[in-house]
Parts: C-alpha cells; structure tokens; sequence
C-alpha cells in the first residue's frame, strides 16, 4: 500500500505572484506556519536542494529533512522529492499552477510510502497530510492576498 494525497487552494491574486512568492523557498518559514528555518544547500539551474526544519512539536522534537525541488516555469509545474527520506520509504510532491478567472488555482499532489519501522502508517500519514496542506494552503492563499493587496 501507499499513501497519495491531492489538494488545491484558489488563490485571489495572479499566477506570476503566487508562482514567484510559492518558490522562493528561502521564504518558506515566512510563508508556512510550520517551517522555523530553511537552509540552501545547493542551487543549479531550476533545481534548489534545501534542508527544512520544523518548529518543535509536543515533545520538543524538531523535524527535519533535506529535498530537492525542480521548477518547469514554461509548464508552471514543480517536482520534488525527499532526499533524506525519515520515516517514509519514498516521498515525492507535485506543485502545479493554473490561471482560474481572476486567481490562480494552486495545487500539490503527494505520493508517498511509510518504511515498516515508521511510527505511523501509509493511511494515517494520509490522513494527517490532508489535514496539515489544508491548513498551510489556507494561511499561503491569505499572505500571497494580502501581499497582491498591499501591492496595489
């Protein structure tokens, strides 16, 4: 079995913003709320390798792992992966973008697999991927809004 999440978000500002201000991945702990420091490790061309580290959770634990992340701007499309994989078997992310009416429609779909000796399984990872992207693309749509807002 594997887990595979899809989600979108409208976002009421253009494509060229929320495309510029979603992949400036130096930005992300500004951006998300569960981000507390992004480290570059390595550009070249459209491919970023970057080490994410979370705010610490209830045990005081801060997660964090290295991806590497490959922007197609002609196809307003991205794809990323987990290089350092933690407890999953394999993780990999694609970010698309889409003009829709007066906005973008910004939307991530997640395929993944949990190792065996992870503590949680393929449907609960699922479960609380779905929650948490709601979340984080509700609080992304507002700041790329208030940011389209303050620009005009």
């Amino acid at each position: 079995m594997s887990g595979h999440t899809e989600n979108s978000v409208f976002i009421g500002a253009p494509i060229d913003l929320v495309w510029s201000m979603t992949n400036d991945v130096a930005s992300w702990p500004t951006l998300f709320t569960e981000y507390a420091t992004v480290d570059i490790l390595a550009r070249e061309e459209n491919t970023v390798t970057f080490r994410l580290s979370m705010h610490p959770d209830e045990n005081g634990t801060v997660w964090s792992w290295v991806s590497k992340r490959t922007l197609y701007p002609d196809e307003r499309r991205v794809l990323a992966y987990r290089v350092e994989k933690g407890p999953f078997a394999y993780m990999d992310i694609e970010w698309t973008y889409r003009e829709e009416g007066d906005g973008t429609r910004m939307r991530w779909v997640q395929d993944f697999a949990m190792r065996p000796d992870a503590p949680v399984d393929d449907a609960a990872m699922t479960e609380r991927i779905n929650r948490n992207t709601r979340i984080q693309m509700d609080v992304i749509a507002r700041k790329i809004e208030l940011a389209r807002e303050r620009a005009s």
